[in-house]
């Protein structure tokens, strides 16, 4: 546990395997006493309450438009230079924006990434989760996260996208690279550049792929965005390129961190599994429970655009302000018994997809692919049990997820 001077011992023990093991101890220490702290690890002032990390969501003055220049402020200066593709790439991501940019891209991209669209995906998940399925049969036994966690998602959002077969197994490698690149707390140069290099990769590939769809549009996410820019709605080739990576980070890592997240905590609370099985419409609640329980995204970071006060403690602007979602989804003035796993939960208002005008684009689709894979996961195979509860966790002060889970049945 935490020593007396919280802020101290905080630092020195994230990202250890004590804290990703279950960092939940840790937030509740925070929370308790010192719920507004500066960390120097994070350089950052970390909230851990859900009164003020909702509020920090929708604050005004907490913006998203400098946080990729206050991240990459920890690199020496001539990488920095070096690595200003990397960053001027990723301040187009539309969660990195503000109004009215922020306003005027994400009406654009609601035209069409609808819920309807992620909907109509619903047979071609089942179909992608029953031969993922037949494959873990024949075999006896499953990597969940290789066999299931990851290319479940990857598929759905490439599909989605207009992402040909045949290319999809690259775009892990390139996700990966980007989403590790603010893994640590603090920028990291070789992750830095890999970054880059799959950015750059990214970019060339979707450029040439909204070519073709110019041309020979489809019934894809790419083919709408494309007309969108046809249409005169100002959309430009890097704004475009720009959001079809952003969704394909985001729309797969994520996801992939639910259903390894959900599988665990069922697999760990047998009556709660018994449960589900038993009774499959509760696939619903049960997913918006294993969002709350064990949060796939447990900080959002902010920068203090003016001076404000959270709880007394005073922000300077320009400051880094991390949310920790993941701790305010355990917050027990909010949550009864909030570190038990109740699938029945109701109400559930967890922070998972965010609040405010940055609530997650991809919600409808990852709920849809969440209620849809544990239903068939049951179903197929409901004497399924982890082979070791020696889990390695992600190495990552954001991202949540067992990197190898063995599964029998």
């Amino acid at each position: 546990m935490l020593d007396a001077n919280c802020k101290v011992s905080f630092d020195r023990v994230l990202l250890t395997p004590e804290y990703l093991a279950d960092p939940y101890r840790f937030y509740s220490e925070l929370r308790e006493k010192v719920p507004v702290y500066f960390s120097q690890r994070m350089n950052a002032w970390v909230l851990t309450q859900y009164r003020d990390v909702a509020a920090g969501l929708c604050d005004k003055r907490l913006i998203c438009g400098r946080r990729v220049e206050s991240y990459a402020a920890g690199l020496p200066r001539p990488l920095r230079e070096k690595m200003r593709p990397l960053f001027e790439h990723l301040e187009k991501w539309i969660d990195n924006m503000d109004p009215p940019d922020h306003t005027r891209l994400r009406g654009l991209v609601n035209k069409a990434f609808t819920p309807r669209m992620a909907e109509e995906l619903g047979p071609a998940i089942e179909e992608i989760i029953d031969k993922l399925l037949d494959v873990a049969e024949s075999n006896g036994q499953m990597e969940f996260i290789h066999d299931f966690a990851y290319p479940l998602p990857a598929t759905a959002i490439a599909s989605m996208l207009g992402v040909p077969t045949e290319d999809r197994s690259r775009f892990i490698s390139w996700a990966n690279d980007i989403a590790a690149y603010s893994g640590t707390g603090k920028a990291d140069p070789l992750r830095t550049q890999e970054a880059q290099r799959s950015v750059s990769a990214l970019n060339t590939y979707f450029h040439a792929l909204a070519e073709e769809r110019l041309v020979h549009p489809q019934e894809d996410l790419i083919s709408a965005l494309v007309v969108l820019e046809e249409m005169g709605d100002r959309l430009t080739e890097e704004e475009l390129t720009a959001m079809c990576v952003f969704l394909l980070v985001a729309g797969h890592e994520t996801t992939m961190a639910l259903l390894a997240n959900g599988l665990l905590a069922l697999l760990r609370n047998p009556a709660q599994a018994y449960a589900l099985q038993s009774s499959p419409g509760l696939a619903r609640t049960a997913v918006e429970e294993f969002l709350r329980y064990e949060s796939p995204i447990q900080h959002e970071t902010r920068v203090a655009a003016e001076t404000v006060e959270y709880r007394g403690v005073r922000i300077e602007e320009d400051q880094r302000v991390v949310l920790m979602i993941g701790s305010a989804n355990r917050d027990p003035a909010i949550f009864n018994n909030p570190n038990t796993l109740d699938i029945t939960r109701e109400p559930n208002k967890h922070l998972a997809f965010g609040y405010g005008i940055h609530y997650c684009l991809g919600a409808p689709l990852a709920r849809l692919e969440a209620q849809i894979a544990f239903r068939k996961l049951l179903a197929r195979f409901p004497r399924m049990q982890l082979k070791s509860e020696n889990l390695e966790w992600r190495e990552h002060t954001s991202h949540r997820n067992p990197i190898f889970m063995q599964v029998v049945w």
